[in-house]
């Protein structure tokens, strides 16, 4: 997940600063075509890596606080090839976009963007690809996130009974890192969910209702793609200010950099 969190800080936003200002060498260049095509590729592999990469995050917070008893869902084994699977799927559901995404003139403006019918025929249609990918990969999975941790939440507060003094230090231990785990894991679904839910709620309207939307909608969709942008900062900033992990590395990865050199004694 953090790794599809750094593909919209190297292409997309870079990408959409220059489309700003069309008479960039970048922008009207032979790489123009390409570089429009990794924009949309990549910004829709961070969103469908993530979304993948929080439901196994959650699946196994799930198995862990629920069932503690029981093996973990996710074993070391498991987990690389449920990584790749999720890259996997992600490129599969993103390569339409090879053929779709197209940089091209349009009323002597240079313009990136989706031309479905010159990709695939006059018989395709965009909402026959957008609105299963948003139910599947995006509506679902989030419902499904909400419903798991309302009952790891429920399940965290049947077990904190006031006056209980069976419970050993082992046990103390275990629930206190099953719930700062849990802060963390918690936080990122609301990040996520708060950056990209608005942006793919305006790309289910514009497809269902597109002549009705208000005059004003444009406003939201610009500012849909600034907080979806957004998350690559978000999600970081959660992970260094609820987990000390997080921070002793980056404190390691910093002292690294501005170590200097042992000058050599002759």
């Amino acid at each position: 997940m953090a790794n599809s969190d750094l593909l919209m800080p190297l292409i997309p936003i870079p990408w959409q600063v220059l489309a700003l200002h069309q008479n960039s060498w970048l922008f009207g260049s032979d790489y123009a075509s390409v570089m429009c095509k990794l924009n949309k590729i990549l910004t829709s592999l961070s969103v469908l890596v993530s979304i993948q990469s929080l439901v196994l995050v959650t699946v196994d917070r799930f198995g862990a606080v629920v069932f503690p008893l029981r093996p973990p869902c996710i074993t070391t084994r498991r987990c690389m090839f449920l990584i790749f699977s999720t890259w996997f799927v992600a490129i599969a559901i993103a390569s339409p976009y090879v053929f779709a995404q197209i940089h091209d003139t349009h009323g002597g403006k240079l313009v990136c963007g989706i031309k479905w019918k010159e990709g695939f025929g006059e018989s395709s249609s965009s909402k026959n690809y957008y609105l299963p990918r948003h139910l599947i990969l995006v509506y679902i999975p989030i419902f499904l996130l909400i419903i798991l941790y309302s009952v790891i939440l429920i399940k965290l507060k049947s077990q904190n009974i006031p006056g209980n003094q069976s419970i050993t230090n082992a046990e103390k231990q275990r629930r206190i890192r099953n719930s700062n785990v849990l802060k963390m894991a918690l936080a990122i679904v609301a990040g996520f969910i708060l950056c990209w839910f608005p942006h793919n709620l305006n790309s289910t309207l514009q497809l269902l209702i597109p002549e009705k939307l208000p005059c004003g909608f444009t406003l939201y969709r610009r500012f849909t793609t600034v907080l979806m942008a957004s998350y690559c900062i978000i999600n970081p900033c959660i992970c260094f200010t609820l987990s000390r992990n997080y921070r002793q590395a980056l404190n390691k990865l910093l002292k690294c950099f501005t170590r200097q050199p042992l000058k050599s004694h002759k």
